[in-house]
């Protein structure tokens, strides 16, 4: 049972924050079975995303626990809006084409990367629990994205035109993985929480060291869409959540 303490709907949302970045992306990466370019990439992608999953179960399951109205990982999951997801834009975006897939991989599998091996040392028994299992299969995240990207940026002149363009499209909606967030500062004063501005030095020199080894160019920086971690999403999310969603309207309650 965990203690109750002042700071405990502050983790709370923290966790519900990252279940929901695992959660969503673990869907997005589904759509690809039976899609995917080769059939080893269906069973690669459909791992990646059971990974991602089982955090998002963990995490919802605590987030649960912790607020204290009785929501299971289930309801969090498949009875909330729109507005009460709490996810980045970016593990959102759409699949299209695999080269997209794999730069929303490269840029998110190494946030996590850095993540994780820095919430090892939390002083929430529960995160560092879960960050000490996750940041060994985020590990496999990261490498899948990175040979990936090598095998695009130095493969065909379509190949390299395409990692690029992939690299460029997603490069805007990773400024929200470091934004600064109220909850997140107030956690990481007592070491709860890692404070996102802390990872950047490290996620950018780890992205850049790839995509100059892809012969690739690293993007500029512009816009900076952002929101999500305050219910605001793009218009695509509503039908995603509509597919992940609908078995579970349709027959509440039911078991098998």
């Amino acid at each position: 049972m965990t203690a109750v303490t002042e700071s405990t709907p502050l983790v709370a949302k923290y966790a519900l924050q990252l279940g929901d970045d695992a959660l969503i992306l673990s869907h997005r990466l589904s759509e690809w079975c039976s899609h995917s370019p080769e059939l080893e990439e269906d069973v690669a992608l459909a791992n990646l995303a059971l990974d991602l999953l089982g955090q998002a179960r963990t995490l919802l399951t605590y987030a649960g626990s912790l607020e204290g109205a009785g929501r299971s990982e289930d309801d969090l999951a498949f009875l909330r809006t729109e507005r009460d997801f709490r996810n980045v834009l970016l593990v959102e975006q759409p699949n299209g084409d695999f080269a997209v897939t794999i730069a929303r991989q490269l840029y998110f599998a190494t946030y996590q990367s850095e993540l994780y091996a820095a919430l090892c040392a939390s002083t929430d028994p529960e995160l560092a629990a879960l960050a000490a299992k996750a940041v060994k299969e985020v590990a496999y995240h990261r490498d899948h994205a990175v040979q990936w990207t090598l095998r695009l940026g130095d493969g065909t002149e379509e190949s390299h035109r395409r990692m690029q363009a992939a690299l460029d499209q997603l490069w805007p909606y990773t400024a929200e993985l470091f934004a600064p967030d109220p909850v997140v500062a107030a956690l990481a004063e007592s070491g709860v929480a890692v404070d996102p501005r802390t990872l950047r030095p490290a996620w950018e020199a780890a992205v850049a060291g790839v995509v100059e080894a892809a012969t690739l160019a690293m993007p500029t920086d512009g816009w900076q869409p952002r929101g999500g971690r305050e219910g605001r999403h793009g218009e695509g999310f509503g039908l995603l959540l509509g597919e992940m969603q609908a078995l579970h309207r349709q027959y509440p309650g039911a078991s098998w």
